[in-house]
């Protein structure tokens, strides 16, 4: 039986969308009243407002309130506790006061530079919150998304371990951005090898092609949970240091590009029980337009089904 595929965006409340007025109807002026609307169309969301700060639970209360059975957030780690440097005001009043006086005064701090028991305590909190989610039937999966940096070695294996250790119960994805994850077929098996032993799914991505940055678009299926992220193919504006995410991640998908795809997502819903496949293409309705369109070519072809 093939796996369950859900279609969705990270963009459902990026203000280009909002503001565009190609897909909210103008009766929709709410958060909840939105993603009730996005919900009609798409079967998954991304949450990435829990990278920049951990996640609100009344929140995601009013969150799970808004869609129907069947509907799922995949929401993101916040930023300090998948090592990327983190703006000390995204951290609370309350833990800043915990800090060692050398943390306190940099502008951004890193996971080594918060002890243990705040850290600890934060991955706490981060797992918590998601309850209402866990409740609703509507939390797909916690996505660890790691920095460009953050290269194979065996003490970055060991903090995936570690990180998944702090998220046991919850299905768990992993997205790499540094290509050498996936190098050459040795490293890349024995990458999906050690996810495999987590328990943790592999982030297939698609990015401009070629580049050095830009990781491969190798497919695995490495837990139950498997994903695909549409992040777009902007080669021009990919390695440009001086671009806002909008920039580096305009793109609107062709059929063709698309239809790469379409075989690689029928191979993780034949190895996956649950395939998400999100876009995180910014510009205006980018989003949603290449999500649609994907669940028009999946239809075609006969691969899986939403909710």
């Amino acid at each position: 039986m093939s796996g369950r595929i859900y279609v969705g965006t990270s963009t459902w409340a990026d203000q280009a969308l909002v503001q565009g007025g190609n897909f909210y109807p103008p009766e929709a002026k709410d958060t909840p009243s939105r993603l009730a609307h996005f919900a009609r169309h798409f079967e998954l969301a991304e949450v990435d407002n829990t990278y920049y700060s951990l996640p609100s639970r009344r929140l995601l209360e009013q969150w799970a309130a808004a869609v129907p059975g069947g509907f799922r957030f995949n929401v993101k780690v916040f930023a300090l506790l998948s090592q990327h440097p983190t703006r000390i005001g995204s951290i609370s009043a309350k833990f800043r006061e915990e800090l060692p006086p050398e943390a306190q005064k940099k502008g951004r701090v890193y996971y080594k530079d918060v002890p243990e028991p705040i850290r600890d305590e934060m991955w706490r909190i981060f797992r918590e919150n998601l309850q209402p989610l866990r409740e609703a039937g509507k939390l797909g999966a916690v996505l660890i998304d790691f920095p460009p940096w953050f290269v194979p070695s065996d003490a970055n294996r060991d903090f995936i371990a570690h990180a998944r250790q702090r998220v046991p119960d919850d299905p768990v994805l992993v997205q790499f951005r540094n290509p050498l994850w996936a190098a050459d077929e040795e490293t890349a098996a024995s990458t999906f090898a050690l996810l495999r032993e987590l328990r943790c799914g592999f982030v297939c991505v698609d990015e401009p092609p070629g580049l050095k940055s830009s990781f491969p678009p190798v497919v695995a299926a490495t837990a139950p949970a498997a994903a695909v992220r549409f992040r777009g193919r902007n080669a021009e504006r990919w390695e440009d240091r001086a671009a806002r995410a909008e920039e580096r991640l305009n793109w609107h998908y062709s059929d063709e590009e698309l239809a790469e795809w379409v075989p690689r997502i029928r191979q993780l819903a034949e190895e996956a029980e649950e395939v998400y496949l999100g876009f995180n293409t910014k510009a205006e309705d980018q989003g949603v337009a290449n999500a649609l369109r994907l669940k028009e070519l999946l239809a075609s072809a006969g691969v899986g089904k939403g909710s």
